[in-house]
């Protein structure tokens, strides 16, 4: 079960990338992400959605290549683009070796679990491949989601959900986005290391969602702005403890070319 994510496009900036998890989620990455991009001109951002992070980075005058498998995904983006040094492309990540033309950058991004996609033997591939992308001491910024989220565990425990209380530790799950069943692959900080460690070396990681809740807790809080914004407060006080990685929604990791 390979997805397309065409379904998903029809609805995502709907469903995530404007509500207000969404929004509080991806302004904590740009936090964490803008200490890694000084001297970074050329960024592939893969897994590009509807183009959203693509757009920021272009407003940030970085030059931008975004792809994604979708091509629906990649169209939404296109009719978005302003930016004269934004490009929208589709494409495979697992075919990103294949592309002689595509060019080399100062940095690689992929934002909100778009690697979770791969398999582990597609994830260590994709590590040992995309070196031939990277300039000399090139980034990888990749957010990823783990296998050991809080959240998680406690929403299904009151929902009395106790077969997916521990999903995220099963090899694979199926997740629904956006009416399409994707095969998921959870994956925490040590695990990404063991995968990138022959080519990369690990600079930092970083808590996505300790306390701010999964996207998919939109309508529960939708009406409680005043207790999302609490716990935003709070997690900007722990967003630097690289410890809560592995127990949060998301977490950023930032690895460099050796």
């Amino acid at each position: 079960m390979k997805a397309s994510f065409d379904v998903a496009a029809n609805t995502y900036d709907q469903s995530f990338t404007n509500t207000k998890i969404g929004r509080l989620q991806r302004f904590l990455v740009y936090q964490l992400l803008s200490k890694h991009l000084h001297q970074i001109k050329d960024i592939l951002e893969i897994n590009c959605g509807t183009g959203e992070d693509a757009i920021w980075l272009a407003k940030q005058n970085f030059n931008v290549l975004a792809t994604d498998i979708s091509k629906k995904m990649i169209a939404i983006g296109k009719s978005k683009n302003q930016y004269h040094n934004l490009t929208f492309a589709q494409l495979d990540i697992n075919l990103i070796s294949e592309k002689k033309d595509i060019g080399t950058f100062d940095m690689v991004f992929s934002n909100f679990g778009g690697l979770n996609c791969l398999t582990n033997t597609e994830l260590e591939t994709f590590f040992n491949n995309i070196t031939n992308n990277l300039n000399r001491r090139g980034k990888l910024a990749l957010v990823i989601m783990s296998k050991n989220t809080i959240w998680e565990q406690f929403y299904f425990l009151l929902k009395r959900k106790f077969s997916k209380v521990f999903r995220r530790k099963k090899e694979v799950a199926i997740v629904n986005v956006g009416g399409e069943n994707v095969l998921t692959y959870y994956y925490n900080p040590k695990d990404i290391l063991n995968l990138a460690k022959t080519n990369f070396n690990f600079l930092e990681s970083k808590p996505i969602g300790f306390f701010i809740p999964p996207s998919y807790l939109e309508p529960f809080f939708k009406n409680k702005i005043g207790l999302l914004n609490f716990l935003n407060h709070l997690e900007n006080k722990i967003k630097n403890w690289s410890l809560l990685s592995k127990y949060a929604d998301h977490y950023i990791i930032i690895l460099e070319k050796k």
